[in-house]
């Protein structure tokens, strides 16, 4: 049975696996996706994730593309262009 610092404990290996597999700002972009996905969020345009996290649009594009192809957690696909590059995120099945 899970308590709470079970819980715990599984958030802080979630943390240090994706800490250990992207680089800090992918981390950052990371942790921002899911929590958009919490919120019931799956499209993000990369001006507006680059003003929430201090990066610039173009920075977050490129990183963007790279998880694209690398991030195991999360499915993202670049989806339409309109003043800024939208990504559909989803979770990935497990």
């Amino acid at each position: 049975m899970y308590n709470s610092l079970t819980a715990e404990v599984i958030l802080v290996n979630a943390s240090r696996n994706i800490r250990d597999k992207y680089n800090e700002t992918q981390t950052r972009i990371v942790q921002y996706l899911k929590g958009g996905l919490e919120k019931g969020k799956h499209y993000f345009k990369s001006k507006y994730i680059a003003k929430e996290l201090g990066l610039s649009p173009k920075e977050v594009g490129t990183n963007m593309a790279i998880l694209s192809e690398i991030c195991h957690d999360l499915a993202i696909i670049k989806w339409s262009y309109s003043n800024s590059t939208t990504w559909m995120v989803t979770s990935k099945a497990v």
